[in-house]
């Protein structure tokens, strides 16, 4: 496993880590490695771990520390020595492992080996254009960056559309800087390009990039770097995959959330006429071993090793079936990533049909909280994992619960649906769940035939009625199949706290400030070349709030100008599947283009949404939408 900490769920990112891991970064740190030979590294921050750790091509002569605490600590591979040893080191180079770190370097000065010289990590900072804080180099700000899996194969396309978000935020000229990776982890391209001065629309779509530079079918990974932001530090993207033979297949997910993780979960095991692909991807400019990486029947403890090395930000696409032949849907997976990569993605085919999913964090820090088997009544609900039942005269739903961290070893839940006018139509309680359990449930196993001609939803809640543990990081894979044409899409998600003034812990979330939060602020792309853009919007209530949300759809054009805007309104525990074609005209979505999308917000209430494209000939795609 790799000795770095990337994400902390109290004090969040770890932007150390990201200074480190950047590309741009890595090439600078290896070229300096290279240059400078043996180097004794002074470690006043506790940096020394990640940095070798990422870069071990450096020749170390030893890890000095200057609080006797951390004496004889393990730093980077090191034993911790004495600062007051660093004159007798035997090297021609001294490198303080710190950003910024002028003042430390002058109080060396005397303590040097002879002939030493001094260096800092400032010997590989990005360069200017590619930091939005230039007076704080470890400004989260500085590294808001993202991984996009990225294919353009003659089978299959992929299409990354975000927004210049950041303008909401008063940021000035925002700008994305890219470095597309082929399979082998090789620099196919590095470009930029200047967002939209306002809240405009931003596409990629791998055939434009290959038309651009020239380049024949590739798969990899596409790094994404946005400078000139304000709020947010995070590149939030949707991704379509489609296909360009001729073929049938429409697929999407989202943004990869740019944290390695140790262990990430709910990878399904294939159906007896599946394959399970597993996109594994390199995050780092250093190998990931034989080892490294790893899967484990859920609830198992008898993890398989990937047996093959993965070189420094390559792909590589593992079939489940190889480690564990003889498992089989509903069985789920989780994924041993030692912090090697993003949060992959995962494939699945079926016949001449694929959709692309992917797996979610599973936490290491949590443990059974006690307090929601006792939680205040001021909660309602409590914990709500909102989905979509599509219209069920051509869609079936699927669930899978998912457990999502180390410690939990069962889960109670029961099942609510609701009709689109909030009505609550029926539940399933599934009882306490087991880690290891083969739960995957079909609506119409508790829905009567003619139910939900119009669609509605369902949402997941603890039921402790024959006991059972809970963590508040409830998470399930849904699966909705198209009853005609077999085509079939798939996402998944965590629980919150929805729609209560009141507060239990970090809930109801907010994105941008403290608890509890309260609005709403989605992204809606449209569709493209003839497909056609929807989302379901679900109001989810863990206790009475507002009886109706006030609901608005503000169409924009590629340069963040808004055409057009329309009002809906969505019963409390209610749905709406909203179409742009039915609020908005033709001119005015021909005016916002491909590059052009859907702002839904809503200042009453905290919307939940799944959003896709539908190309009228059986196929579709799914996936839960990003907020900002």
């Amino acid at each position: 496993m790799l000795d770095i900490e990337t994400f902390d769920n109290v004090r969040g990112g770890n932007t150390v880590y990201k200074a480190l891991a950047h590309p741009v970064a890595a090439r600078a740190l290896a070229a300096l490695a290279g240059r400078i030979g043996s180097v004794a590294v002074v470690d006043p921050e506790g940096f020394a771990g990640p940095l070798l750790a990422l870069c071990p091509d450096f020749d170390v002569e030893g890890v000095y520390v200057q609080d006797v605490l951390a004496i004889g600590q393990v730093r980077g591979g090191h034993i911790a020595r004495a600062l007051t040893a660093l004159p007798e080191a035997r090297v021609r180079t001294v490198l303080i492992a710190a950003f910024d770190a002028g003042r430390v370097a002058e109080r060396l000065q005397r303590f040097l080996p002879a002939g030493a010289e001094v260096l800092t990590l400032d010997e590989v900072k990005l360069p200017a254009a590619w930091r939005s804080v230039p007076e704080r180099y470890l400004d989260a700000r500085n590294f808001a960056t993202n991984f996009v899996f990225f294919r353009d194969d003659g089978h299959f396309a992929t299409r990354l559309t975000t927004a210049n978000y950041w303008a909401g935020y008063g940021a000035g000229k925002v700008r994305f800087f890219h470095i597309l990776f082929d399979e082998a982890g090789q620099v196919l391209a590095e470009w930029d390009d200047e967002a939209p001065a306002g809240p405009g629309g931003y596409v990629l779509d791998s055939q434009a990039m290959r038309r651009r530079f020239g380049l024949g079918p590739f798969t990899g990974q596409l790094f994404i770097h946005a400078t000139g932001i304000a709020g947010h530090d995070v590149v939030k993207y949707a991704l379509d995959t489609y296909a360009t033979d001729n073929g049938p297949s429409l697929s999407c997910t989202h943004d990869a959330n740019a944290w390695p993780s140790e262990r990430f979960a709910g990878l399904p095991a294939p159906r007896a006429d599946e394959r399970v692909i597993l996109w594994v991807q390199n995050s780092h400019a250093v190998p990931i071993a034989a080892g490294g990486v790893a899967l484990d029947r859920m609830g198992e403890g008898m993890p398989v090793a990937l047996d093959t090395d993965i070189p420094p930000f390559a792909t590589l696409a593992l079939d489940v079936a190889e480690l564990f032949p003889d498992v089989q849907w509903p069985a789920q997976f989780e994924v041993l990533a030692g912090r090697h990569v993003v949060r992959p993605r995962y494939e699945v085919q079926r016949g001449d049909r694929t959709r692309i999913a992917h797996v979610n964090v599973e936490r290491g820090d949590l443990k059974p909280d006690e307090g929601l088997k006792t939680l205040h009544p001021e909660m309602g609900r409590g914990f709500l994992l909102p989905f979509p039942v599509p219209p069920r005269g051509r869609f079936r739903t699927i669930v899978l619960p998912t457990p999502m961290a180390v410690t939990e070893q069962n889960t109670p839940l029961r099942l609510d649906v609701f009709a689109p006018d909030g009505a609550k139509l029926g539940e399933h309680y599934f009882g306490v769940l087991p880690r290891r359990h083969e739960c995957a449930f079909d609506l119409d196993d508790m829905l009567p035939e003619g139910a939900l001609p119009e669609g509605g939803h369902a949402e997941l809640v603890y039921d402790f009625r024959l006991g059972g543990e809970a963590n508040g990081w409830l998470h399930a894979l849904f699966r909705f199949e198209d009853r005609q044409s077999g085509h079939a899409a798939e996402s998944s998600f965590g629980g919150h706290i929805f729609n209560t003034l009141m507060v239990y812990k970090n809930e109801p979330q907010s994105y941008t400030g403290k608890p509890p939060g309260l609005s709403t602020r989605l992204f809606l792309k449209l569709g493209f070349d003839g497909r056609q853009s929807f989302c379901v919007l679900i109001y989810p209530a863990s206790g009475p709030w507002v009886p109706q949300s006030s609901t608005e759809l503000e169409l924009y054009d590629g340069a963040g100008r808004e055409l057009a805007a329309a009002r809906i309104q969505i019963a409390c525990s209610g749905s709406y599947i909203v179409r742009p074609l039915e609020h908005f005209s033709v001119d005015d979505l021909s005016a916002a283009g491909e590059t052009g999308y859907v702002l839904i917000r809503d200042a009453t209430c905290r919307l939940f949404g799944f959003h896709g494209v539908d190309d009228g000939a059986g196929g579709f795609s799914l996936d839960h939408m990003f907020g900002f």
